[in-house]
């Protein structure tokens, strides 16, 4: 019996992985010169262009350079990865070009992801387009960067405990952390699995809606999704009238903040009680134990990914 089991496992050795059709053709860009980097925010250049009409049509696009796109090289913000190129694209990546997106290169971030701040990443710190001394945010410093600045409309960012929302709130963008599992995570690099994200950076709250609904989705491959998941047209739910919408406030997100950040948050909930949404209180005492509980989460999640495959 344990022969014949070793058979099968020799036979499954000997196949192929099926791999996704790239569909769009390309060269593998080039690396750009320290000044044309923009603040370290560009890793690599390229021009993919997507199909000929489409949501994205007529939109470019940066992705972070975790994501894999298909011929052009993916460092993960790490020396360790120099010179990969990944085979395929990210299901992410085959959407926005089917969409009609532009690819124009890779964004920077943090060493394989794990910063917030935006300074480990392998080109060194990247700066923060407002005010080069303060910080930009990571791990998706180079998405947040790009599209503050207008180097394009639409970026790829993804987030396990902030790496989207932090460089967005910090560079005057729009992030979104989509629930879980409705963006297809395949060909992004992993932290750990139970927490992975991947989402939109954009200029506006109309470009996120659009983009969401082009990316979301389930893609067959990715064990993080259920079979079949509803995409509503995001970019339409924006025309819904909000009067009424509850909005949770969660009150232990205050009590580690400053005196500036609480003001400034207080600022905003009570204008956005004025165009008619409806603030609730809630309380979840666990959201103070979070730290601990994602440092435990990604050490543990990381080391099986990194280290194990």
């Amino acid at each position: 019996r344990v022969n014949t089991t070793l058979d099968v496992l020799k036979l499954l050795d000997t196949m192929c992985d099926p791999v996704p059709e790239v569909r769009y053709p390309r060269t593998p860009g080039y690396r750009p010169k320290p000044e044309d980097r923009f603040g370290n925010a560009w890793a690599w250049r390229c021009d993919i262009a997507g199909a000929l009409s489409g949501k994205l049509f007529g939109k470019t696009v940066a992705i972070k350079d975790n994501t894999a796109v298909a011929g052009v090289p993916m460092s993960n913000g790490s020396q360790l990865l120099e010179g990969y190129v990944p085979e395929y694209d990210a299901s992410v990546v085959t959407r926005i070009l089917d969409a009609g997106g532009r690819i124009v290169g890779k964004s920077a971030c943090d060493d394989f992801c794990f910063g917030a701040m935006g300074f480990s990443a392998v080109d060194g710190y990247i700066s923060n387009p407002v005010n080069p001394r303060h910080r930009v945010g990571g791990s998706s410093s180079g998405s947040a960067v790009l599209v503050a600045t207008g180097q394009v409309h639409l970026a790829i960012g993804a987030d396990q405990s902030g790496s989207v929302r932090v460089p967005a709130a910090w560079t005057g963008t729009v992030g979104l952390k989509p629930t879980y599992g409705i963006v297809p995570y395949t060909g992004v690099v992993s932290v750990e699995p139970t927490i992975d994200h991947v989402g939109p950076i954009t200029q506006n709250v109309t470009d996120c809606a659009l983009f969401l609904e082009v990316i979301a989705g389930s893609d067959g491959l990715d064990g993080r999704q259920a079979v079949n998941i509803e995409v509503p047209e995001y970019s339409r739910l924006l025309e819904v009238d909000m009067s009424g919408k509850v909005v949770g406030v969660l009150q232990e997100g205050f009590e580690t903040c400053t005196q500036e950040t609480q003001t400034t948050v207080k600022e905003f909930l009570a204008t956005i009680g004025h165009a008619g949404f409806v603030m609730k209180d809630v309380s979840v005492p666990l959201h103070l134990h979070a730290l601990s509980l994602i440092t435990a989460v990604t050490m543990q999640g990381s080391q099986t990914m990194f280290q194990m495959g």
